[in-house]
């Protein structure tokens, strides 16, 4: 018997199931996954993904950059689809919520469709985007890019990871390199996802509305010196590019510190040249990650970071090159989105709140080229890209259920 869509209800075991099935394929001790970009763990979880998506009557597509894209038809094909999504790749030492929840409830908005005999006016599609995390193959979020045209599908084929392996190659030895990437028309854009922050946690709330994102800027940097022996080098004529690294990294703790409120400046990796216990370190490379939510203020970051590096070079008599390597602005996401979220909240009646997102999601880009919102669910401590991440199955029911509404909303399923 067919249900009406404001009664229709997604199956929250069924949900929770699926995200502990896929939680096996890069399953770490500790309990999270590692499953890295194009990786063969990668291409596992996506045959899962597809399995699932067949089974529930989808068509599964994927084009030149790997994106899959899980089609449910509606009465009217003609008109563009509502789509929701995220990404299956984690980090190397990632959780099992991080992505893989937007996607698989995603699918748990399809089988709750299927369920119920509800058929759409719109289409509805489940995306899968590659390399969202950018710990393989940075930047980050490049599938999604090459989409919104941020990057050239030739740019993103030629980014290496650390062995020097390129993501074309990668995407053809797991067998994901289709044709053509962008230019599909959109009708809107919804991306559940948890929190990985602390806010909605400790304002005991289950649903948090996403107004947008803040803007960020990634940096490569490589501090050079001179490589010296450690025990006949007096310290007063040494060009230590680890001293003047370290001096560096603190200056980024402060410059998160001076530009609050909304700031986050932080180091991710520091990478020590020769690497031996005896010589003074020649060269040191690392990487700085600055963001918020107001494009003037970090502009300012960026400013105080190359002030920085250009006076700890001089004081160490040091060489500091400061590359940016990605950015991407303040987003603010589609207030009609955004409404429909907040609708579908008051509808499952669930308390809610406002809220701006810290972390860079697909929904940045996706919302360059479509109406875009996000839904986010409080996860333990505030704690993400680790592999203790945790979230509780109610809420990760809850926002399920607020997806749910909102796409039927857009999709025109009621």
């Amino acid at each position: 018997m067919e249900q009406s869509g404001n009664n229709l209800r997604i199956n929250g075991a069924r949900l929770w199931d699926s995200l502990m099935e896929m939680a096996r394929i890069g399953a770490t001790e500790k309990g999270g996954v590692r499953r890295l970009a194009l990786t063969d763990l990668d291409r596992e979880s996506r045959d899962l993904f597809r399995r699932w998506c067949e089974a529930a009557g989808c068509t599964v597509t994927h084009d030149a950059m790997g994106n899959m894209f899980s089609r449910r038809p509606g009465r009217n094909n003609s008109l563009p689809p509502i789509v929701t999504g995220s990404h299956l790749d984690s980090q190397p030492t990632g959780g099992k919520f991080d992505g893989a929840y937007g996607v698989l409830a995603g699918l748990e908005v399809v089988r709750a469709l299927n369920d119920a005999g509800l058929e759409t006016e719109a289409p509805i599609e489940v995306a899968v985007w590659t390399n969202e995390e950018g710990s393989r193959f940075a930047p980050a979020m490049v599938g999604s890019g090459v989409h919104a045209g941020i990057f050239t599908l030739e740019q993103a084929h030629a980014i290496t990871d650390i062995d020097g392996k390129t993501m074309g190659e990668e995407l053809d030895r797991i067998g994901y390199r289709g044709e053509g990437c962008g230019g599909r028309n959109f009708g809107a854009y919804f991306e559940a996802h948890i929190e990985q922050g602390p806010i909605l946690e400790a304002e005991k709330l289950p649903i948090g509305i996403v107004t947008g994102a803040q803007a960020q800027r990634w940096y490569e940097i490589n501090v050079t010196g001179q490589e010296s022996h450690a025990g006949p080098t007096p310290m007063a004529v040494r060009k230590d590019a680890l001293v003047g690294a370290s001096a560096l990294v603190l200056a980024v703790n402060r410059i998160g510190h001076d530009f609050q409120p909304g700031a986050c400046a932080t180091v991710g990796m520091i990478e020590s040249s020769p690497n031996s216990r005896n010589v003074i370190p020649g060269k040191v490379f690392l990487t700085v990650d600055l963001r918020h939510p107001d494009d003037a203020r970090l502009a300012d970051m960026d400013r105080a970071l190359r002030k920085a590096a250009t006076e700890i070079a001089e004081t160490y008599d040091l060489i500091a090159e400061v590359e940016q390597i990605w950015s991407f602005a303040a987003t603010h996401f589609d207030p009609d989105c955004i409404a429909a979220v907040r609708a579908g909240a008051e509808a499952a009646g669930l308390p809610h709140m406002n809220i701006v997102s810290g972390a860079g999601h697909d929904a940045v880009y996706m919302a360059q080229v479509a109406p875009t919102a996000m839904i986010f669910v409080p996860c333990e401590d505030g704690i993400s890209h680790n592999e203790i991440e945790n979230a509780a199955p109610d809420d990760i029911a809850a926002g399920c259920q607020v997806l749910l509404h909102a796409m039927l909303e857009r999709a025109g399923g009621h």
